[in-house]
């Protein structure tokens, strides 16, 4: 059974200032440029807690994480952040513009907090590997600061959108949190307190299976934060977003693969591989003829187009009985044909991952050996493979857009 309840998150009040300037994207998609922004956008951005300046200072007494740890006092005795006076769920809206298609979507959720669960019990699935490095940082933030900043997101099953049409009730007066994010995405929130609709919803969640879309590497961080205080009842949860998977407005994009730095790499030569390894290779007169000939595919063929320098290519091989186009690419191409191996993946040593085919040609032009496009992961494929208890490549799948970091925290 998937036990979820309403909590009293702290979230950010008036004095703070304008939202816009205080909540982030999700710690792992902040690059150094968003990162000064963030900073110099207000004192009381999250980003100075989620991800916080290094200094060459730094000691086992005074870090990034002791800073973290003070600023959310700081904040929460001047008020810049408050609790909520009573438990409540949080619908959790999403308008948003879909890169490429200019398609418009609203993808609908809940926030509240879910008990955790080893993946062994069938009730949590992973659908990615995770990285130690990265589970070791959140690991410290959160022995520091007992808080969650941001919510894992979480798929379920409702083909019938019961939860969806709850939602959509809750929704419909003025929000108590709009705001636009990096990228243009309108992130809105409306508090569900009443007492029926709570226990509505926690009744049609209780059977339901849950699966990670972002955020295994803070699940399992919450796990092992779990298993280290078994007798703190508020580890045995974390803050999550639901989302239907069978919605409308659920939308995955494909990541790119963007390689330089590799020893000898030679287009000619990798493609004569290629045919020879079963691959056909044809030729494209430019990107918006790859994108063309890519969007009019055959299912029944694994294909990845291909730009390297004055080169443009679609590469294409019949699939595998269940075979997804990322294994494929990572085993079969950057392994076998390039013999990358499955460590140096991991580390991230030659690879680049980039959202947008005309982002991932560009970088090409400026200096990249090979780009390799791939079409997005099916969610019906992902959840076949995630529920059989198996895992993708990382990187496997870009939900569009991200949770905005901030929105609620939950502070054990």
């Amino acid at each position: 059974m998937a036990t979820i309840q309403p909590f009293r998150p702290y979230r950010y009040t008036a004095k703070a200032g304008d939202p816009a300037n205080v909540l982030t994207q999700p710690y792992d998609k902040i690059n150094p440029e968003m990162q000064a922004r963030y900073l110099a956008a207000s004192p009381y951005n999250l980003v100075r807690i989620i991800l916080g300046e290094r200094k060459s200072t730094d000691n086992d007494a005074e870090n990034v994480y002791t800073r973290a740890a003070g600023y959310l006092n700081d904040w929460i005795h001047d008020g810049a952040l408050a609790q909520d006076a009573v438990p409540g769920l949080y619908a959790y809206f999403q308008e948003f513009q879909v890169p490429d298609s200019g398609e418009r979507l609203t993808r609908k959720g809940f926030i509240g907090i879910g008990k955790i669960e080893d993946y062994a019990a069938n009730i949590v699935f992973r659908h990615e590997q995770t990285l130690t490095g990265p589970k070791k940082d959140r690991l410290e933030l959160l022995r520091h600061t007992r808080a969650h900043f941001g919510q894992i997101f979480m798929l379920y099953p409702d083909p019938v959108s019961e939860i969806d049409h709850i939602l959509d009730h809750a929704a419909t007066g003025a929000p108590a949190v709009s705001v636009a994010d990096d990228y243009g995405a309108q992130h809105m929130l409306w508090p569900i307190t009443g007492v029926d609709q709570i226990a509505r919803i926690q009744a049609l969640m209780g059977p339901k299976k849950l699966l990670i879309a972002d955020g295994h590497h803070r699940y399992e961080t919450a796990l092992a934060y779990r298993n280290e205080h078994p007798d703190d009842p508020a580890a045995q949860y974390v803050m999550m977003t639901f989302v239907n998977m069978h919605a409308r407005g659920v939308k995955i994009l494909a990541t790119h693969r963007v390689l330089r730095n590799l020893p000898s790499f030679n287009p000619e030569h990798f493609f004569e591989k290629a045919v020879k390894a079963g691959w056909s290779v044809a030729a494209c007169d430019s990107v918006e003829a790859l994108k063309r000939r890519m969007a009019s595919g055959d299912p029944k063929r694994v294909q990845i187009g291909v730009v390297a320098s004055n080169e443009t290519r679609l590469m294409q091989r019949p699939r595998k009985e269940g075979q997804l186009d990322v294994p494929a690419l990572h085993h079969d191409v950057l392994g076998a044909l390039l013999g990358i191996s499955e460590e140096a993946v991991r580390e991230e040593k030659y690879i680049q991952y980039v959202r947008g085919i005309d982002a991932a040609a560009a970088e090409v032009q400026n200096g990249a050996q090979v780009a390799f496009l791939l079409e997005p992961t099916p969610i019906d494929e992902m959840a076949r493979i995630a529920f059989g208890g198996g895992v993708m490549p990382q990187k496997s799948t870009d939900f569009y857009p991200k949770l905005l970091s901030g929105m609620t925290i939950y502070k054990l």
